[in-house]
């Protein structure tokens, strides 16, 4: 039987993807919040 070897970036990507979107989602939330401020 072939060893099937671990495929690292797979999990790396995940991560990335994972920090992308928590940083992602913050920002717009962020920018709103800051112009609800400004305007109420």
């Amino acid at each position: 039987m072939p060893v099937l070897e671990p495929d690292p970036p797979r999990p790396q990507r995940r991560l990335l993807l994972l920090l992308g979107l928590m940083l992602a989602v913050p920002a717009p939330l962020a920018v709103v919040a800051t112009i609800g401020a400004r305007l109420g």
